[in-house]
């Protein structure tokens, strides 16, 4: 199945405080197939899911806190079905010491069958500080094994920022991959840029994710030159021009 393009509406994030539906009609309109949440900005999920089928954005996930995964998880659920998402992501953990990320499984591990018996899909997303070394192994290769339920959307920029081959390491995980941030390199800063200016290997993970059977490449740009909704633009043209020789 051909992977669709979405956009996580983090790189938009001030637009969206904004005038968050205002952004979503602006984003439909650059040709975007789907949406990545980052927050509802004070929507109701019945608001949200006829704003979406009014624009015909689909929802590639959401980003819901470790906190209140851990603490509201009932009505995480319960808000992401009558919103029409199928796949709910932890955006961010962080420990101090290594044993505190062993204990982090068995909250992980629980929020994942928690989430699969509501018929939902869960990803745990890195940043670089998962590709330091616990023993042998990677903190996001340990957390991935020992939660072996668990899928991951890998952030290809923060693999390459951390020195992680990107392309083994989609092939390593192949098939827990549905999500995948797509980001690029500045080659003056080591900083996030507009998909194709920067240094990697974009066409490279295009090819692995799609291998690997990930359903949304998704954009997401962190640091900027340009106007946020411009450069998110120039982004989805590129990937999706890599797409059409797919």
């Amino acid at each position: 199945m051909q992977a669709k393009i979405a956009l996580q509406l983090w790189s938009v994030k001030e637009a969206c405080e904004m005038d968050f539906f205002g952004t979503l009609e602006e984003v439909a309109e650059m040709g975007y197939e789907g949406i990545e949440f980052a927050g509802y900005y004070g929507k109701s999920a019945n608001e949200i899911k006829t704003k979406l089928a009014e624009l015909g954005l689909e929802i590639a996930g959401s980003h819901i806190s470790k906190e209140q995964l851990e603490a509201d998880l009932d009505n995480v659920i319960s808000f992401e079905k009558e919103l029409g998402n199928q796949h709910i992501v932890c955006p961010y953990a962080d420990f101090e010491t290594e044993q505190e990320w062993f204990d982090f499984t068995s909250s992980l591990s629980a929020i994942t069958q928690t989430i699969n018996e509501a018929g939902l899909e869960f990803s745990y997303h890195n940043h670089a500080h998962e590709l330091e070394r616990i023993s042998n192994q990677t903190t996001l290769e340990m957390l991935l094994e020992n939660v072996p339920e668990m899928n991951a959307e890998l952030d290809t920029y923060w693999l390459e920022y951390a020195g992680v081959g990107v392309i083994p390491f989609i092939e390593k995980y192949h098939g827990r991959l549905p999500l995948v941030h797509i980001k690029d390199m500045s080659a003056k800063r080591k900083e996030s840029t507009i998909i194709g200016e920067g240094v990697l290997n974009i066409q490279g993970y295009i090819t692995a994710a799609l291998n690997s059977g990930s359903k949304w490449l998704i954009v997401e740009q962190e640091a900027f030159i340009e106007e946020p909704l411009v450069s998110v633009s120039k982004g989805r043209d590129y990937l999706a021009s890599l797409l059409e020789g797919k």
